[in-house]
């Protein structure tokens, strides 16, 4: 390349851990050679997060808002063990739980399929996409342990107002799951308005695409999900989307390979993050100067999404040629037979991978970069 593509403005939020050092990595090798981005930078490692009481999180999600567009690595959540090694002032909520409430919006998750990674449901030749609710259920619940003996009484303070709705719609069915059987008033909510939304304003729509939405309880959903080919979107509500959304990515092979993509209500605001844990048993063993084979992909794809958004609000066609271009060597790199050890394990399975199946941590982002930069060089950008 000539000349650096310009990407425009985006957060960047760093993480925890074995995931914080390949995020860095992603930068220095994958966009930074290529791409000038107004970035602004937010830490949200949990030393960080812990000195600012937090504060750092949630003003990281109104730079979102103020610039529609945040990538996230992963972090820690704590619980009682990480209090106590980072000595921390109190158990911290989740980041991504803070930013989605700020933010508001729908999780959409989608396994990344490559060729040769072997599935673990057979049947499922199409993509299966999770549309989390991101607010509310577990996730905003005050949780505490009574004293004792006692009642307990709630109070309901109504306020006006109302709150504006945005739907994505893909060219798949479309099916909600919830208990409305058993959380009659909650989930039966949730079941009303997607069936008024539908019946209103999508369902001409759909019959012309012969496609469809229907309801399902979430139990029986999950058994409809294993015995289908996919090629659906599931709508959940915040914790089962959680749950399935990595069911889902496993059944397809691998957690690592899963992109998290956050759909604020306004249409033109995006957070993309990396939907696994910050890996602690190989920073454990990095820490240690141990050689790591840590699967990056999901993380890439958190920029790549990031960037592609971007270049959808600013219609910059090099940017989006860049972040589809990033995606493909990814794909393209694992289909070729050089993958991080996981991969390897899904193919081979455990007892059967020798050394030479797989590239480390740093082996892989090198030929990650030595693939992106023969690929952009021969579409000469």
């Amino acid at each position: 390349m000539s000349k650096k593509i310009s990407g425009g403005s985006v957060v960047e939020m760093q993480g925890d851990e074995m995931t914080r050092i390949i995020w860095e990595l992603i930068k220095e090798k994958l966009i930074f050679p290529y791409v000038e981005l107004d970035l602004h930078s937010y830490d949200l490692g949990i030393e960080n997060r812990d000195a600012t009481h937090d504060q750092v999180t949630k003003d990281a999600a109104e730079a979102i808002k103020k610039y529609n567009v945040g990538v996230k690595c992963a972090t820690i959540t704590p619980d009682e063990k990480r209090v106590e090694e980072f000595k921390l002032k109190q158990m911290w909520k989740s980041p991504n739980g803070t930013i989605r409430n700020i933010l508001g919006g729908t999780v959409f998750r989608e396994a990344i399929i490559c060729k040769n990674i072997p599935r673990l449901v057979s049947g499922w030749v199409k993509p299966i996409i999770i549309g989390r609710h991101a607010y509310g259920d577990q996730y905003r619940a005050t949780d505490f342990v009574v004293p004792g003996p006692g009642k307990v009484e709630i109070t309901y303070t109504p306020s006006d107002g109302t709150q504006k709705v945005t739907y994505l719609v893909h060219n798949f069915e479309l099916y909600l799951s919830t208990k409305n059987t058993i959380l009659k008033k909650y989930d039966g909510r949730f079941k009303d308005i997607f069936q008024e939304i539908y019946d209103k304003q999508y369902k001409p729509q759909f019959e012309a695409q012969k496609i469809w939405y229907e309801h399902r309880l979430i139990d029986d959903m999950v058994a409809q999900a294993m015995k289908s080919e996919g090629g659906f979107i599931w709508a959940c509500k915040n914790y089962d989307g959680d749950v399935q959304s990595d069911s889902v990515a496993q059944g397809y092979g691998s957690l690592g390979m899963m992109t998290s993509v956050l759909i604020c209500p306004d249409g033109k605001t995006v957070e993309a993050e990396a939907a696994h844990g910050t890996v602690t048993r190989h920073y454990r063993m990095y820490q240690k100067g141990q050689e790591t084979s840590t699967n990056p992909i999901a993380s890439i794809f958190a920029w790549s999404r990031g960037l592609a958004h971007r270049a959808k609000l600013d219609n910059n066609k090099e940017l989006g040629f860049f972040a589809k271009a990033l995606e493909e060597v990814c794909i393209e790199t694992i289909e070729a037979g050089f993958m991080t050890k996981d991969l390897a394990i899904c193919i081979k399975g455990l007892p059967n991978v020798q050394r030479s199946d797989y590239l480390n941590t740093f082996e892989f982002m090198d030929k990650l970069g030595e693939n992106l930069k023969i690929k952009l060089a021969q579409a000469k950008l």
